[in-house]
């Protein structure tokens, strides 16, 4: 009786992985939040390996692999959304900002560059970063 209980959840298992492989395949890449749909489909994909670990009498391991998976899950999703995810995350959207000369804080990189000696190597303006030196009076 247990044999059929275990093939039972074997084919239960079998059907689940296959119906949710057509859904990834089908799943185009240029679809909205693609990721997270493909993060959905592969959460049926671990549900259907719990159950076969149960019907291969891994309960243990079944046990470890239903606790563990959604967190997996949940931290692929927060580091797309965190570094990746431009089009639902208005904090990654980069916005032209027009240089405020007047600041005495702040250099834009053309007045930066400007400042800098031509002949001299070791201050020529880096694209990643630039330097800027704040004067300060002491009668003011």
């Amino acid at each position: 009786m247990i044999e059929y209980i275990q093939s039972a959840l074997l084919i239960i298992s079998a059907i689940l992985i296959i119906i949710s492989a057509i859904g990834l395949i089908s799943l185009s890449g240029n679809t909205k939040n693609a990721v997270y749909g493909r993060i959905h489909i592969v959460g049926v994909f671990d549900i259907a390996c719990i159950i076969a670990m149960i019907g291969l009498g891994q309960y243990l391991l079944a046990g470890i692999y239903f606790i563990i998976a959604p967190f997996t899950a949940h931290a692929i999703a927060n580091a797309y959304w965190k570094k990746e995810d431009r089009e639902n995350n208005s904090d990654l959207v980069t916005v032209e900002v027009e240089p405020d000369y007047d600041n005495p804080f702040i250099h834009p990189r053309d007045k930066f560059g400007s400042l800098e000696s031509e002949d001299s190597e070791k201050l020529k303006a880096d694209d990643r970063f630039s330097v800027a030196t704040l004067e300060i009076d002491e009668g003011e």
